[in-house]
């Protein structure tokens, strides 16, 4: 069955979103950075790194110690999670530590000389690979229902105007049926995230030993968002989703469809607990004993509270996936 015409411009959204991010002029490659434009938890507080260099600490032990141990920060924007990552270490792991940068843009002037910047995953690691909003960011095809009750992909123009195309079809459409399946109801959309679960297949083949981590905006079955969650972002605000390269543009991940055999879902405030991340109060006591320890406490336990905070932060999906080792999580994660 052939959709309506499309107007002259428009493009499939995966098409249109890949080329509005990553191509010449795109949103990722400005040198601002996307760090001028939306707040994730790295930037939210250095407890964030200092807990990823914690689950670093546990996957080196898992994996006996080894010489060199790989951390991988794919997305890495202007390096902030591997830098923080690394000052957070240990002395003895650091000194061992292999660290990775993966971003498409350039590597950012003055950047720490032990980070290595590349344009793809490093193959054959040995160590922990972490992708911290990576996945929402990878361009997939947005469908909507039409008025027989048909999924058509959507298009979209360079000013963000949509319009209907061809049905959906093939893998994408066994994708739908599988893993977001849509009622015959005018208006519903979907995204399909058939490129994000080959982008992590991928991803995790890179490890050889050790522990791959995404971490991201999330969803599962049975409770997908019915007219998708496609949006945009553009200094600090979100706003329509517009692919002409001036603001990012992202939609949340379907992290069970791309979880493979032995992977685990656990949300953010249960990993970042399990690593020992609590938003507790410091004692009133410790104000009156030592004042300074007690302000430093109480920001520290305020910064633990957003990153791990119900209905914000705390809700993000971790999807982990051990390669060779047992989840360096699973016991803790389980209390």
């Amino acid at each position: 069955m052939s959709g309506p015409r499309a107007p002259e411009g428009a493009r499939p959204w995966r098409v249109a979103a890949e080329e509005a991010l990553y191509g010449p002029a795109g949103f990722y490659l400005r040198p601002d950075g996307p760090s001028a434009h939306f707040r994730t938890s790295v930037h939210a507080s250095p407890l964030f790194a200092a807990a990823v260099a914690r689950l670093l600490c546990r996957v080196d032990e898992a994996v006996g110690g080894p010489g060199e141990l790989a951390f991988v920060d794919l997305g890495a924007g202007h390096g902030e999670l591997v830098l923080g990552v690394l000052d957070a270490l240990p002395a003895e792991v650091s000194s061992r530590t292999r660290a990775y940068a993966v971003e498409l843009a350039a590597r950012p002037s003055g950047l720490d000389h032990r980070i290595e910047w590349l344009a793809e995953p490093p193959k054959g690691i040995t160590g922990l690979l972490f992708a911290n909003e990576w996945l929402d960011n990878v361009p997939v095809e947005v469908v909507e229902v039409d008025a027989a009750g048909v999924p058509r992909l959507v298009l979209v123009r360079e000013d963000g105007s949509e319009v209907l195309g061809e049905a959906v079809g093939g893998e994408e459409a066994r994708w739908l049926d599988r893993w977001w399946p849509l009622e015959p109801e005018e208006g519903l959309r979907a995204e399909v995230g058939l490129p994000r679960d080959r982008a992590w297949a991928a991803a995790v083949a890179g490890v050889e030993r050790g522990l791959a981590v995404a971490v991201d905006y999330a969803h599962l079955a049975g409770a997908r968002p019915p007219f998708g969650t496609l949006t945009g972002f553009r200094e600090g605000r979100e706003t329509s989703p517009v692919p002409d390269g001036s603001c990012d543009i992202t939609a949340h991940v379907a992290l069970d469809a791309c979880a493979l055999p032995g992977a685990r879902l656990l949300t953010q405030r249960e990993a970042l607990r399990a690593l020992g991340v609590t938003a507790g109060r410091p004692p009133l006591s410790l104000a009156t004993t030592d004042p300074a320890a007690y302000v430093r406490a109480l920001a520290g336990a305020g910064e633990a509270a957003e990153l791990t905070a119900p209905g914000g932060l705390g809700d993000f999906g971790w999807l982990t996936q051990s390669v060779g080792i047992p989840d360096p999580l699973a016991d803790q994660a389980d209390t």
